[in-house]
């Protein structure tokens, strides 16, 4: 983890609480070393696109009591879609400028890909998303945990970290415990959208999403892979033609690697 540069670090063994960091107003409180075209754009614009949360026990966290109202974050009750780790912010601007009559809530842990999808917003001009700068499978319990908050009309999962060591994948995310997270986000109907360019992955996210009572596979069976631990199995989407390619992908394409959609239906 990255130290927080500027934090009040004042107290006493006999008041612990205010060893406490300070609440950080800059958007600069998550570390790492920013290019400085990047933390001028977070100067100017940061206030309207990332969402001002209280800090959790770690860098990459909010506090669990932390709330926020998603019709005042953006001004209107347009439906919601939630990207997980957008990265450099491609695809969620891009889908943002082609429907302004939706909001794009994204959640991105690395700082600098915070900065960036800020910079690529305000290029392609954009107001119809906001950022939470923070792990998605902490977070997203937290920002949707009052049951009478809009849902999700869509969440999308593209390319997450795919933890390649075997001794690493306990660390995935689209795993049991976050897949029954994001049933409670998405309203009934809602679409899951995920891809991946690792195949194991492909074949977890299809197993244990199929094996959730809350979802539907819509291509149940459909376009099996003959690399597949059960190669008639299937169950793999159509690239989904809104999902642009990225840098992500490209790369995955560029080492000969197979890139694996998914769609499910929240019932």
């Amino acid at each position: 983890m990255h130290d927080v540069a500027g934090e009040d670090l004042k107290g006493s063994a006999a008041n612990p609480e205010a060893r406490r960091p300070a609440r950080i107003k800059s958007f600069s409180r998550r570390g790492g070393r920013m290019v400085r075209q990047y933390q001028a754009v977070l100067d100017e614009h940061g206030p309207f696109y990332v969402l001002d949360l209280p800090e959790g026990d770690s860098p990459t966290t909010i506090a669990p009591n932390a709330r926020v109202d998603l019709l005042a974050a953006f001004g209107n009750d347009a439906p919601i879609v939630v990207e997980i780790g957008p990265g450099s912010g491609e695809q969620l601007t891009s889908y943002a400028k082609e429907h302004p009559d939706r909001n794009i809530l994204a959640f991105e842990a690395w700082h600098v890909g915070v900065a960036r999808c800020v910079a690529n917003a305000v290029r392609k001009g954009v107001t119809n998303v906001r950022i939470v700068e923070a792990d998605a499978a902490q977070a997203l319990p937290v920002i949707f945990a009052d049951p009478e908050a809009p849902r999700a009309g869509e969440l999308w999962t593209f390319f997450p970290d795919p933890w390649r060591k075997s001794r690493h994948r306990k660390r995935r995310l689209i795993a049991g415990p976050f897949i029954a997270e994001a049933a409670k986000i998405l309203e009934v109907g809602g679409l899951w959208r995920l891809a991946t360019d690792w195949d194991d992955y492909a074949w977890q996210m299809r197993d244990e999403l199929e094996a959730n009572d809350s979802f539907v596979n819509l291509h149940a069976g459909e376009r099996p892979d003959p690399n597949d631990r059960e190669p008639a199995r299937g169950g793999f989407a159509p690239r989904w033609d809104e999902r642009i390619m990225t840098r992500f992908e490209r790369r995955g394409v560029e080492a000969g690697r197979t890139i694996h959609d998914l769609t499910f239906r929240r019932g």
